[in-house]
């Protein structure tokens, strides 16, 4: 049993999501923080019923209620902080985990073993706030120091704590660290989809200039030279003109057919977005990596991606599914081979049993390009499979 399965599944399941999503509302932050932090604070039933037994003077009742109300107060201060957008410094970490040892080690001498759990706190804020090479010292450290002081109050309890207090805080640093590194992996991912756009506004800009630089050229070359003989020489400017008129055309099929080829879709682009989407929806996704098209004529593959957006999009608003599959293979059939794309998810499939408007674009679209669209229920949840042809020359048996 692991340190996850102590936690309520409303707490694990908001882990899990947290971790790979975006907060969308304040709202949404503070809870996901509260759930984060405040689930340690099970561990101050012990000193909250050593308080409330009468065991105590009045004096030490109060004063064991003002030093706890502050622990509790400095270490929701510290990691509230320190998992927003502004943590505290350096230094300023370092006197509050300072403060909290002190306490805690105050706090369980004079009141009693039952406050010893406060350790458990002190390495947690170890783990989650102190760089790793200084959490892995201050953790055995602060372990050290209540065997210490549970030789003054009680062994039996210091020693059951013992694995707790080191295990709690080393999880946490781990937990840490997958939070830094979650974030750091979301602005890359970031960075590098701002490259991409800027490379692809470069690739247009360097295809049109390929494409209209040398027909304008040539058009206002042959409009100088008609506006030059058109006193004198009208038949041969008229020749100019309709050269120019050819020319323009020829430059207007040829921006066309760039501005098709950049808003057709491609499947290794749809995957990675597929990915994206299926994630923030808090499904489970199981993507292949990017799939080998050798072969595979543009206009299938283009299908294909329409398929892909469509299944996925029915997935997210309609299915209600918590996991989504994606596969991409070749196939040989009696037709010849073709391309498999298939979308399985364990949803409901949406309302309705006739098939909706998307579907039957869908399958028009794919009829276009030669292919064949099957969608529908299966006994664990909706199946869409859509096949294209892979082209004369495609490797056919190996899955993409």
């Amino acid at each position: 049993m692991t340190d996850d399965d102590l936690l309520p599944e409303e707490v694990r399941r908001e882990m899990a999501v947290g971790l790979g999503r975006t907060a969308r509302t304040r709202r949404e932050l503070w809870r996901r923080k509260a759930l984060w932090i405040g689930v340690w604070l099970v561990f101050l039933s012990s000193p909250v019923h050593d308080l409330v037994s009468g065991r105590h003077t009045s004096a030490g009742t109060a004063a064991g209620s003002l030093g706890l109300a502050v622990f509790v107060s400095v270490y929701l201060a510290l990691l509230f902080r320190d998992m927003g957008d502004a943590p505290y410094p350096r230094r300023l970490v370092v006197a509050l985990i300072g403060s909290m040892a002190a306490l805690a080690v105050t706090l369980s001498l004079t009141l009693g073993a039952p406050w010893l759990g406060l350790f458990c706190y002190v390495s947690v804020a170890c783990g989650m706030v102190l760089p790793p090479r200084a959490a892995f010292w201050a953790i055995p450290a602060t372990a050290a120091t209540m065997m210490l002081v549970g030789l003054r109050t009680g062994v039996e309890q210091a020693a059951d704590l013992l694995v707790l207090v080191l295990l709690i805080g080393f999880a946490m640093t781990g937990v840490s660290q997958l939070v830094r590194t979650t974030i750091a992996l979301r602005e890359a991912r970031a960075t590098v989809a701002q490259l991409a756009a800027n490379e692809e506004r470069l690739r247009l800009a360097r295809d049109l200039h390929d494409l209209l630089g040398h027909s304008l050229s040539l058009i206002t070359l042959k409009s100088e030279l008609a506006g030059r003989m058109l006193p004198e020489h009208p038949e041969k400017a008229a020749r100019q003109v309709a050269d120019i008129e050819q020319v323009s055309r020829q430059a207007m099929v040829d921006v066309r057919e760039a501005v098709t080829g950049y808003r057709r879709p491609r499947l290794a682009a749809e995957l990675a977005g597929v990915q994206v989407a299926l994630a923030a929806a808090g499904v489970t996704a199981h993507v292949p990596a990017e799939p080998d098209l050798d072969g595979v004529p543009e206009e299938s593959e283009s299908a294909l991606a329409w398929a892909l957006r469509e299944a996925v999009t029915n997935v997210v608003r309609h299915s209600g599914a918590g996991r989504c599959t994606v596969d991409v293979v070749r196939r040989q059939t009696l037709d010849g081979p073709v391309v498999e794309l298939s979308v399985e998810d364990n949803g409901s499939g949406g309302p309705g049993t006739v098939p909706g408007n998307g579907l039957t674009g869908l399958t028009e679209r794919l009829e276009k390009a030669g292919g064949t669209l099957e969608a529908g229920r299966t006994r664990h949840g909706f199946r869409l499979v859509a096949r294209v042809p892979a082209g004369a020359g495609a490797d056919i048996g190996s899955p993409a």
